[in-house]
């Protein structure tokens, strides 16, 4: 990228399923929203896979001026060609959670999605379904305080998030707010089930590490109720007495049958059988670095799930820094693609070695069949060895689609 310090963080296409029918539309576009800068980097994909190139800029003062938002995150393209970006906050950092609108074709900003006046207090993720005429959002935090770090007191002084926003699709109006209370603080990524018709999915929470069901109720409103806890473990020689899990990141397989979560501080990746969604089944894990390894300065004095400490993670002789964080799979849900970096003002507080050494790509094996997960020890991508590095990296997109990658409508 031309510009220093944008912070690019999550990525979206151009067009995807929700605009099926329309021969005229090609997957030839990534959109790349800033979290610092507020940009956006539309990037052509398509002409050259292997030599992407810079289509076309939106800098930050369109956005400002015309949406009065700013720290842009998630991206989605939208059945009717548009493309929508959810925002964390304002242009003065504080918490904003709207939602930009650009035009498909010449991605000129058109506005904002949400009607005047009726923005959520955090932004983060969302995801819509037509079908139900709703959409979902997320929370994170005031972009201004993340920016400092991690810091408990922030939670309690409320710059952090614990709700779900419900949305009518038609409208554009915030109808319902979910709180999800001390088992929900922090929600991020959230996935509906892929089957269109379906009227449930499911949201991780960071801090209290845990995975709630969100799900439309006889009558039409929208509830949720905790499905996951990861118990936290109680430490010594870390900056609290009890580390909680961090779940950052959550997919679901296509075939909508296995969740897959990351705990960036416990440092695991795991596998449920989602087939009773209310009662999610462990059935693989696998530990790809984090903060309780052995040898390391932080001691584990009680485990409720581990009965020692997990080794360190060396791939091609490489000890791996950080913790497992974002995860993509591949559509047959075989192949899961592993980065290690969440936010560059977190990763330089919690896996300084990470900021030195640039982050990693790791994959995972998946058993599709019984479940289960294996590090492949063939393949690592070193992201430190970049010419311009060591760079952090984050999200990772498969060029023909991956299991977040498209809303069917």
């Amino acid at each position: 990228m031309p510009n220093m310090n944008d912070e690019l963080h999550h990525s979206g296409w151009n067009t995807c399923s929700s605009c099926y029918g329309d021969k005229t539309k090609m997957r030839n576009k990534l959109i790349l929203p800033c979290l610092i800068s507020s940009r956006v980097y539309v990037v052509d994909v398509g002409t050259d896979q292997r030599a992407p190139r810079i289509h076309k800029i939106v800098e930050p003062n369109e956005v400002f001026w015309k949406c009065g938002l700013a720290n842009l995150h998630t991206s989605h393209c939208l059945g009717c060609g548009e493309i929508m970006i959810s925002s964390l906050g304002d242009p003065s950092g504080n918490g904003k959670g709207g939602f930009v609108l650009l035009d498909g074709e010449t991605f000129e900003v058109k506005g904002n999605w949400e009607v005047e006046g009726d923005a959520a207090s955090f932004g983060y993720d969302f995801w819509y379904q037509p079908r139900h005429n709703v959409m979902i959002s997320t929370e994170w935090g005031t972009p201004k305080v993340l920016a400092q770090g991690f810091r408990i007191e922030d939670v309690l002084s409320g710059h952090y998030g614990h709700s779900l926003n419900i949305w009518d699709w038609t409208t554009h109006k915030r109808v319902q707010t979910i709180d999800l209370g001390e088992d929900g603080k922090i929600p991020l990524e959230i996935r509906f089930l892929h089957n269109p018709d379906a009227d449930q999915g499911l949201v991780g929470c960071a801090l209290s590490s845990s995975i709630f069901r969100f799900y439309k109720k006889k009558e039409g409103k929208w509830a949720a109720e905790k499905v996951i806890q990861v118990p936290s473990k109680k430490v010594e020689g870390w900056a609290l007495p009890d580390m909680p899990g961090l779940i950052t990141d959550i997919l679901i397989s296509l075939d909508d049958r296995f969740l897959y979560f990351s705990n960036w501080l416990h440092g695991d990746i795991r596998q449920y059988d989602i087939t009773d969604i209310r009662n999610p089944k462990l059935v693989g894990q696998v530990f790809l670095g984090g903060s309780i390894l052995k040898g390391g300065p932080v001691k584990v004095l009680e485990d409720k799930e581990l009965k020692c400490q997990p080794d360190p993670v060396i791939l091609k002789g490489k000890t791996i820094p950080g913790s497992p964080q974002m995860i993509q799979l591949s559509l047959d849900g075989k192949r899961l693609y592993v980065t290690t970096s969440l936010f560059s003002a977190w990763d330089k507080q919690f896996y300084p070695s990470m900021i030195k050494e640039g982050s990693v790509m790791m994959q995972v094996d998946v058993d599709t069949d019984k479940g289960g997960l294996k590090v492949n020890p063939n393949f690592l991508v070193d992201f430190g060895k970049e010419p311009e590095g060591p760079s952090l990296a984050h999200e990772v997109r498969y060029p023909g689609g991956d299991c977040s990658s498209d809303i069917w409508i």
